[in-house]
């Protein structure tokens, strides 16, 4: 039965890695267009404190990318030329990011799915 465990304990793990994911993926799209901001990074780790190959959302980190100049001189941040910072949000890398975590998610979800139903056909076989 510890294989079932250490498998839905992986599956929890990865749902809850894409889960932060996706967080942080809605959070850059939704200031996409916040003067200053910087596209947030979650890196995975793997999780050593629990099942062997869980997997952790780590700390996140800001793309150290360029920030895009904007052209607008009536805007209150813009200085003497008419510029000011915008955000280093790419829309199109966000939303495949998003699609990858989804499909990352659900395939975590069918791993927990295919375990429990496993791990319910073996008590009923040793119910027999």
């Amino acid at each position: 039965m510890s294989d079932f465990s250490s498998a839905l304990k992986v599956a929890a793990s990865g749902l809850k890695a894409q889960a932060a994911r996706l967080r942080h993926v809605s959070e850059n799209i939704a200031n996409a267009d916040t003067p200053g901001y910087r596209r947030k990074i979650v890196p995975f780790e793997i999780d050593s404190r629990t099942a062997e190959g869980a997997v952790r959302a780590g700390q996140v980190k800001l793309d150290r990318g360029e920030l895009e100049q904007v052209y607008d001189p009536s805007h209150p941040l813009a200085d003497q030329t008419g510029h000011y910072d915008g955000s280093n949000v790419d829309l199109v890398i966000e939303i495949a990011d998003a699609r990858e975590a989804q499909r990352s998610y659900e395939a975590n979800l069918k791993m927990f799915d295919q375990t429990r139903q496993m791990s319910s056909s073996l008590m009923d076989l040793l119910r027999r």
